[in-house]
């Protein structure tokens, strides 16, 4: 096979008039005309100069011009680097800078924000928006076909950055093996087929939306009512004419909260996936009692993909992610000594398979701390497997914050909390919340003698973070708690205010 990742997903489709992307506006593309806007792409991409191995960074909206960049970079080689549409320009020079991007893809909004940074790092800047730019400009007089780059299934195909408590953004380099498989075992666990529609109202610069939810439907040949983000009028507009959804807990949270949300408007669905931040046991019963469905969790991560599933057949059983996939091993360790744990007892997760990355960009030290030479890749998370072999994840082992699906690191936020004046120091964490999984809360210690007050200072930081990082609640302490050895005790801290937004549940 030339390029297994390009050739499977996209290439398999050529030639075909079936449809692929249903529009909000009505407008369907067929898979035939999206190769047809794919190789036009790849062609404006080799225009530039840009070779297979090259690292393209894009921060742009979500739209078929988007999804066609991610088509273009499979099929010549280049290493896509999709980032958060939130983040703010300091934290996209980092991104650019350390993946030695030679190409930043931005929205034209933006593009005179960011022409100083990009000149600085020697990047070349283009624009893409679903309705033009000048890359889709350039691909659009591009010849319709293109030949596609001789990749194997050891290339690189992605960077996807993740973090950890220390703040510094590490580079997952993901493989086009690691894509694929993932895809190939999913489509074929959760039934997808070329009969499915998938209702996609996730952002596609993370691994849920791009690499399960858009993977899997292109790898079954099926179709996707392919919205710009999750609007709830759009998705009780649609969910008539799909099969399949893939959400986030705060999707699912929404939706029960409207009247229109009924089990008769669930009628043509056959299957409701949730992950990327803990789903309540709570949200997942009254989800049943409301549609007859299941919803059926998974668990995954950046630098894995999917690693465990609830059953599509069998018990979906609330508060678990499941067994582990066919081809992915899962051992429950001993955080202290790597040793494997019994079931029943709290561990940390290490899992290996096909999936698994190949390491940190230019950061063996992190990659060798963290991925064993056996091959098993330490989560991080901790977690337990029951006498049914369900998987439980019980907390982390790092202080990596999930909110409504996007990951928060409480380093980058405390740095910030730690610079305000009058303040001595800070503790971020995250605590349960009925919408996004969990929140951010901020713990303030004052200087003696200073009166802070935090809505000055939820202002004066918001301008350095994207707005899914802003602490929801700031509470003054007196002292943050420590043990023996001086170290701040978060789970202490995240005990004492568990129940912060408990009123906003009823």
């Amino acid at each position: 096979m030339t390029n297994p990742l390009y050739d499977t997903l996209f290439g398999a489709h050529a030639g075909k008039d079936t449809p692929f992307l249903h529009l909000p506006g009505g407008t369907t593309i067929t898979h035939a005309a999206f190769l047809a806007q794919t190789a036009q792409m790849a062609h404006a991409l080799t225009d530039l100069g840009l070779q297979a191995g090259d690292r393209v960074a894009a921060q742009i909206d979500k739209s078929p011009n988007a999804l066609a960049l991610y088509a273009a970079c499979a099929q010549t080689g280049l290493i896509f680097l999709p980032l958060n549409t939130a983040y703010t320009e300091g934290e996209l020079s980092y991104f650019v800078e350390n993946s030695g991007a030679r190409l930043l893809v931005a929205s034209g909004k933006a593009a005179k924000a960011l022409t100083p940074m990009a000149g600085r790092l020697g990047t070349r800047l283009e624009t893409l928006d679903a309705d033009g730019g000048t890359l889709a400009e350039a691909a659009s007089t591009n010849p319709t076909t293109f030949q596609t780059a001789e990749r194997s299934k050891d290339d690189l195909a992605a960077f996807l950055y993740t973090s950890g408590t220390t703040g510094r953004s590490k580079g997952a380099m993901l493989t086009q093996s690691n894509l694929l498989s993932n895809a190939q075992t999913l489509a074929k666990l959760w039934r997808f087929t070329q009969d499915d529609t998938l209702l996609h109202a996730l952002p596609i610069f993370h691994t849920h939306g791009l690499f399960v939810a858009t993977n899997v439907t292109l790898i079954a040949g099926g179709s996707m009512i392919f919205l710009p983000k999750f609007d709830l009028d759009a998705m009780i507009d649609h969910m008539p004419q799909a099969t399949a959804m893939m959400g986030v807990p705060t999707f699912y949270t929404r939706l029960l909260d409207d009247p229109r949300f009924t089990a008769g408007l669930t009628r043509h669905m056959r299957l409701f996936v949730s992950g990327s931040a803990p789903l309540l046991a709570e949200t997942h019963t009254r989800f049943e009692e409301r549609t007859g469905h299941r919803i059926l969790e998974r668990y995954g991560m950046t630098e894995t993909n999917m690693n465990t599933s609830n059953p599509y057949d069998g018990d979906r059983r609330p508060g678990t992610v499941g067994f582990p996939l066919p081809d992915v091993e899962l051992k429950i360790t001993d955080p202290a000594t790597g040793g494997a744990l019994p079931d029943g007892e709290i561990g940390q997760i290490e899992v290996r398979g096909p999936n698994v990355f190949k390491g940190y960009w230019q950061m063996p030290d992190k990659t060798a701390a963290e991925l064993r030479a056996d091959g098993f890749f330490i989560t991080g998370d901790l977690g337990t497997r029951d006498a049914d072999g369900y998987i439980r994840i019980v907390g982390r082992n790092k202080d990596l914050i999930i909110s409504g699906g996007y990951n928060i690191y409480p380093k980058e936020i405390e740095i910030l909390l730690d610079d305000q004046p009058g303040i001595r120091e800070s503790a971020v964490i995250g605590v349960p919340h009925p919408d996004f999984g969990e929140t951010v809360v901020g713990i303030l210690v004052p200087e003696s003698g200073a009166h802070p007050d935090p809505d000055n200072i939820l202002a004066a930081i918001a301008p350095s973070l994207a707005r899914f990082k802003h602490p929801r609640k700031l509470i003054l302490a007196d002292e943050l708690p420590r043990n023996t050895m001086g170290k701040v005790q978060k789970n202490v801290l995240r005990e004492a205010h568990a129940g912060l937004f408990a009123a906003a549940e009823t």
